[in-house]
Order: structure tokens, then sequence, then C-alpha cells
């Protein structure tokens, strides 16, 4: 699985603040049967759950020269392809429809776009399920029933590796393991087993760049060149804390060729500066929210100039001790961390290790470690104003984008308002729901591609009881 693949399968995360149901614009009207738009995308749609090369091969050669065969094969082994919900109200020219993955409850809409002389766009994005198709709630028995019988399906399938943790205020309603955690040695997953975070690292990194806003070591208006003095691109030095903090800068990812050739020798914040340093933005810095790793980079270097204090050392001592995380680092592959986890990615039909594909070490982008007991003790923490103030913690957790605050992604799921954050790439997914309202508290954590943990997170969101 591809690390852009990844990314994509981020916009299904729970927390993720999805596009919304809304009435027809005006002008718009559903393709009719036999509509040159809808036809297409009726090909699509066949092709993509027929999970066959050739018929992939075959719509790329009547619609799309650029269509990524092996990315929707790949996309299909995550998804188990889709089912048609309904197709929707779209522009002259186009057609749309409302799926759902058929492993999931995740609902995507796909849209269809021809134009005279042009190759087909075709766009798939996850948007919040309508409330008409809402799935109906669970007691809080029922709830977590329905979860656990959910990964029992799912790991006899071998399609999920990890653990599940659900709490409801003081009380650990679930907490259960499943798979192997290392399938060489046969040992199996334990509660005490420390999985990979991808990109959940970057909460720890917001509250550590909001501690030191808080003792006014930093300003979120100060920018990289005042933090970093000297910064080679003269563009990105303009860039803010806010906007790093937000996915505002335009300062791209980190993941590519570059990073797959010098991906053992990037063991410092500093060694990705030197790497992507020269690099422009993207996009004119706070025009646009484009998701940037090598943004979280910055502001992990930001955080070692400004306390003195490696990253690591500054996270052990200021995120995770306070709040009993005992478990939870990022020391490097090379090292041997008791009950770390073997990341597995799906390859050729089979579950291979993915140690090829690890960087030399956890960043303050992602890629850390933890247990599902560490996530609750630092969503506990959070909660409880021992990282940050009420009022920093407000900030960090409402929308100053459509789906990110600062450091955590913020949003509604099946309705239900939360905020939180997910991480995957090759052999790590990652998932943390809090939703206040509800007192509830839901992780889940696999050694195997996304979305292994997100699926089943989401799951329980969807059923789990909307009273406190």
């Amino acid at each position: 699985m591809t690390r852009c693949l990844a990314l994509l399968l981020a916009a299904l995360l729970p927390l993720s603040a999805q596009a919304q149901t809304s009435l027809p614009a005006e002008g718009t009207r559903i393709a009719a049967v036999g509509d040159p738009a809808r036809l297409a995308l009726e090909a699509w749609l066949e092709a993509f759950n027929t999970h066959d090369r050739a018929r992939l091969a075959a719509f790329r050669d009547r619609y799309q020269p650029t269509f990524d065969v092996d990315g929707m094969l790949g996309f299909h082994a995550q998804t188990g392809g889709f089912r048609l919900l309904r197709h929707e109200p779209s522009a002259p020219g186009s057609a749309q429809a409302l799926l759902q993955e058929a492993g999931s409850d995740t609902v995507a809409r796909v849209t269809v776009t021809l134009a005279e002389g042009k190759p087909l766009a075709l766009d798939i994005e996850a948007v919040e399920r309508p409330a008409d198709l809402r799935i109906p709630r669970l007691d809080q028995a029922g709830a977590i029933a329905a979860l656990a019988a959910q990964a029992d399906a799912a790991a006899a399938e071998d399609a999920f590796s990890g653990v599940l943790l659900v709490a409801h205020g003081d009380e650990v309603l679930l907490q259960r393991a499943w798979g192997l955690a290392d399938r060489d040695a046969g040992t199996p997953v334990t509660l005490d087993t420390r999985f990979r975070l991808g990109s959940m690292n970057k909460m720890f990194t917001a509250v550590a760049v909001l501690q030191l806003v808080e003792a006014g070591t930093l300003s979120l208006e100060g920018s990289v060149g005042q933090s970093l003095p000297g910064y080679p691109n003269a563009d990105i030095a303009k860039v803010t804390l806010r906007q790093l903090l937000t996915h505002a800068g335009g300062t791209g990812d980190i993941f590519g060729p570059a990073f797959d050739q010098h991906r053992l020798s990037l063991k410092t914040h500093d060694d990705y500066i030197r790497l992507y340093g020269a690099r422009g933005p993207t996009h004119p810095p706070g025009q646009a929210h484009e998701y940037s790793n090598y943004g979280y980079v910055l502001l992990g270097a930001i955080i070692e100039r400004a306390s003195g204090l490696s990253y690591e050392d500054y996270v052990a001592r200021h995120v995770f001790a306070p709040a009993g995380m005992h478990d939870t680092g990022a020391l490097p592959e090379d090292v041997d961390v008791p009950g770390r986890a073997r990341a597995y990615t799906h390859k050729d039909g089979a579950w291979v290790d993915a140690a090829a594909t690890l960087p030399y070490r956890g960043t303050a982008a992602g890629g850390g470690y933890s247990t599902a007991a560490d996530l609750l003790k630092f969503a506990r923490a959070l909660r409880a104003g021992t990282l940050l103030s009420p009022a920093s913690l407000a900030e960090a957790t409402r929308r100053q984008t459509p789906w990110y605050g600062y450091g955590f992604m913020v949003g509604q799921r099946h309705g239900v308002a939360g905020f939180g954050h997910g991480g995957g790439a090759e052999g790590m997914n990652a998932s943390l729901g809090i939703f206040p309202a509800q007192d509830t508290v839901v992780i889940g954590l696999a050694n195997l591609d996304p979305p292994a943990a997100e699926r089943l997170v989401d799951y329980y969101t969807a059923r789990m009881p909307l009273e406190p």
C-alpha cells in the first residue's frame, strides 16, 4: 500500500469533518439513465467492484489515460468494494452517487465529470452519513457486544490484529486484544503491546507547542524564521506556527522518492530540514489547508530550539510523564523495544513484514508507539487540565479549519461531535476518538495497514448511545 493511499484513507477517519449532505444546488439534476456521465460512473463502479485488473484497464483505456489501476486495486483491498446507496443531484455534464464501503459503515460520494475533449474526472470523497441513512443506536451493552463481535469477525478473516478500548467516564467498558504481534514467533497481541501510532504524534506535538505558548516561550503568530534563524527558504520562513498547526502553511510532505532514498539517514528533525528546507511552499501560506507532515517536522525542530531539549525528551518530560504514560515513546526501529509489535503490510495477497518502509524513528509528525491504556491516560489528562489549560484545549479542539484544530481532527461522525486523531501507513493504524458530550473515549490500534483499527472505531461510533 502506498503512503498516498494511506492519506486517501485518512479522509475516512471517524473524527474528520466530512462534507455534509445538503440540498441540491440550483441547476443540478440527477443524471438520467443512459446519460454519458452516469454510464461512466456505473462503468467505474462495476469495474472497481470486480477487483479485476483487466476490467479496470479497460475502463482506463476508454475513459482516462492516467487512471491509476494499481491504486484502485489497492483501494479495493482496503474497502472491499462499494455498494450503491443512491444517485444524487449533480451539475450538467456530471453524475454523482452515494456509496457505502462493503467492509464498513463508511459512506463516500463519487462524482464523475465528462467534458468534451477532456479525459474523465473521477473524485471519491468520504462524507458524513446522511441523517436519513443513520445507523440505529444501541444501548451501551449492545454497542459493546456488537463491536466485539465485529472485531472477532475481522480477526477471523485476518483483517484485524490489535487492541480495542472503550471507556465511559472512569469505567473501561471494553479492553481486548486480537491477533499476533509477531507472526514468525507466534507472539500474540496483549493489552501491553506497543503499537506504532503514525500521525497520532501530531497531538503530542501540538500539546508541546501550546505548552510553550502558555509559558510565553513561543507565539502562535511567530514565524518559522523567527524560531529557526537562517531557515533556507524565505517563503517558508514566513509561515506562522498557527499555520503549521492547522496545515495551512503549504509546507508539503516528507514521503516520496527522497524519503525512500534517505530513509535510514533521516534521524533527526534537522536531517529532514537539510533534505527539504530549500523547498518552496506548495500553495501560498494561509490560503489553503493541505495536510502536511513536514509542517509538523518543523514544529518538532521549533520545540527543540525553544526548549533546549530534544523533541523526544521534551514530550517525555512534559506530556507523557504528567499523564502517566510509561509505555509511550519513539525509540529508533533498530532498538529492541520490549512489547513493540512488528508491522505488517499487505502485498500480493499476504501480510509481509513492513520493516523496509518504516522511518528510522518516529518524529513530531508521527511514527512513535504507545499502548491503548497509555492513550486513555492521555485523553483523561487532556480533559483534566493536566497538560493544557482548559482555554488552550478548547482552542486546540475547535475547528480552526473545516476539519482540523491544533493537532487534533475535529468534527462530527455519525452525528456525534468529538476530537482526536488517527494515523496510518504500511503496517500501522491507530485511531483515538474523544466524545465529551458522551463522556466516552474510543481507541483502536493495529499492526496492519489502514483502516484495520479506524474501521472498528468508526463502527462503535455509529452505534454507541448518545446519552452520557
